[in-house]
């Protein structure tokens, strides 16, 4: 079915590719036919086949790199993802209007999410927006955000605390459980203490019940992390894990069977954090992982 959906949805070269690597199976006539081309052209096409131009054959292995990036990683590697990749995994350079042009004609598209945030209020004990929207930071572990994100599935709903790391996007601590409760934050709270976190780190949250109760507000206090929360109602002031959410719904949690078990999609779970850490390049981080890109700090720091 895959072969076949080639044919109907790509142009040029790619159909001719296409109706030659199903010519054993159908006959050419009519894979001609369902392609949109002349049974004439695909020969003429075939006999210059073996005088490919240096361009053809760049073409031929950005085809072959689209290919596979998208099946491994389920579409969700975008146009100008896909570019740094291929950039970074081959001998020549290449821009994103040669990607998107080809990825069109291979009839390739990326996972498309639609934006939307929802601001949240609690009554609680609220402190000032001492981040201030200021998402740049000289070292690891230095400025933190952190909320919570709802999973539902057919039998049951998912809360998921995640912290990110705001210096290289690095998802450094995450908890599920089948309740939004202080429980919830106080497990997530205990792994970031295991972190050998900055002086006067900051930990940025929204005005959620969990994060404006005197036993939270204690902990950070403890521990000499600084407290700062979002405007009432703005989910901008907290954008860097809202990017988080919206990639890891969009990339993972909306492609899932939603009858699955609690089990499985936490297993699910684990191993989308470990490749967006891992795996996922971004091109804020000059196409690196968030673990690359910290790395490479590191190193840079013992010379």
């Amino acid at each position: 079915k895959k072969k076949k959906k080639v044919v109907y949805s790509a142009t040029g070269r790619i159909k001719y590719r296409a109706i030659e690597m199903l010519e054993d199976e159908y006959s050419v006539t009519s894979l001609c036919w369902v392609a949109g081309v002349s049974r004439s052209a695909y020969y003429k096409w075939k006999k210059r086949k073996g005088s490919t131009s240096q361009r053809e054959e760049e073409n031929r292995k950005i085809e072959e790199l689209i290919i596979e990036i998208n099946e491994k990683y389920n579409g969700t590697y975008g146009v100008r993802r896909l570019c740094s990749y291929i950039n970074n995994n081959t001998e020549f350079k290449v821009n994103h209007k040669r990607i998107y042009r080809i990825m069109r004609e291979l009839g390739v598209k990326s996972i498309i999410r639609n934006q939307s945030y929802k601001g949240k209020s609690w009554v609680g004990k609220v402190v000032d927006n001492i981040l201030n929207r200021d998402f740049n930071s000289g070292s690891p572990l230095e400025k933190l955000c952190m909320d919570i994100t709802e999973i539902k599935m057919y039998n049951f709903t998912v809360y998921m605390n995640a912290v990110k790391d705001i210096f290289n996007d690095e998802i450094i601590a995450y908890d599920l459980g089948l309740t939004d409760g202080f429980e919830l934050v106080v497990k997530t709270l205990d792994k970031i203490f295991e972190f050998p976190l900055k002086e006067k780190c900051i930990l940025h949250t929204d005005q959620g019940f969990q994060y404006t109760g005197e036993k939270y507000c204690d902990m950070l206090r403890e521990r000499g992390i600084i407290q700062s929360m979002s405007r009432r109602g703005n989910c901008w002031d907290n954008v860097p894990i809202e990017i988080f959410f919206g990639h890891f719904k969009a990339e993972l949690i909306y492609l899932l069977d939603r009858g699955m078990t609690y089990e499985n999609l936490a297993q699910k779970i684990k191993e989308y954090i470990h490749f967006y850490n891992n795996e996922r390049i971004q091109l804020k981080l000059d196409g690196m992982s968030p673990v690359k890109y910290k790395e490479k700090y590191m190193n840079s720091k013992k010379i």
